[in-house]
């Protein structure tokens, strides 16, 4: 397995892209200080794993840019994705020494790591770093519930249109734009990955996708530029409830 770069360059928290969705977005400028002398950042190419499940895990770490999945393998060799890791999104659980999944580079990454244990120390005196990871603690617990619902009661054309709408909400807020209107993103998975991670067929999202275009839902532009005209108009094709929201 090819090993992570380990970037030295220096990055500034304050023009960071995620700075405002972060376990770090509450932080103060001492905070940001400290938080500064125990972060260093890693980059590693599509495909790529970051860490093995059981391996022991040094450090915990946000997706600064690119896409990483989480898979679980079973005895028989069957995997399962059964998690999406984008910008902003935390890795590593603080109080755990291992990790409980595989996580792989889907795209080329870049990750803002700490080291483990001086973020357990910090977590303990800073209620900004704590209040926030509970904060996102809870939006995943909410996302995988609704992701439940996804994988167990929606058609494959829902499945579609409700990746294709978390993907871009979460494009939106990460550029500080609203999420209404015309969206242009690029797709960060392949065909193959959408259909493991929705579990479909290859077959059948290549269809859905291009139901979606034929029915001006969507306009794809290559393989994986993406222009939603209407967004309100994608988030009709999710069958959710009108009342409720995708999460983020």
């Amino acid at each position: 397995m090819n090993t992570p770069d380990v970037l030295n360059v220096g990055h500034d928290c304050g023009a960071c892209p995620i700075r405002h969705r972060a376990v770090c977005a509450r932080c103060e400028a001492d905070e940001l200080q400290t938080l500064e002398q125990i972060k260093y950042y890693r980059s590693y190419q599509a495909g790529q794993t970051v860490i093995w499940s059981g391996d022991r895990m040094d450090f915990v770490a946000s997706v600064v840019t690119g896409i990483a999945t989480l898979t679980q393998t079973m005895e028989d060799g069957r995997r399962q994705m059964v998690g999406l890791l984008l910008p902003s999104d935390f890795v590593g659980r603080p109080g755990r020494q291992v990790a409980a999944y595989d996580v792989t580079a889907t795209t080329d990454l870049v990750m803002c790591c700490f080291r483990k244990k001086p973020f357990e120390e910090m977590m303990a005196k800073t209620p900004h770093v704590a209040q926030r990871l509970l904060e996102m603690t809870l939006d995943e617990l909410d996302a995988a519930r609704e992701w439940m619902l996804l994988l167990g009661r929606k058609t494959a054309r829902e499945k579609i249109a409700s990746l294709l709408a978390i993907i871009a909400r979460r494009d939106a807020h990460l550029k500080l734009k609203s999420a209404k209107g015309n969206i242009v993103f690029d797709l960060p998975l392949t065909r193959e990955e959408m259909a493991d991670y929705l579990g479909l067929t290859l077959e059948t999202v290549s269809r859905q996708v291009s139901a979606l275009k034929r029915d001006g839902v969507i306009v794809l532009e290559g393989k994986r530029h993406i222009v939603v005209p209407d967004f309100d108009r994608l988030l009709e094709e999710t069958g959710d409830d009108s009342d409720g929201g995708l999460l983020v």
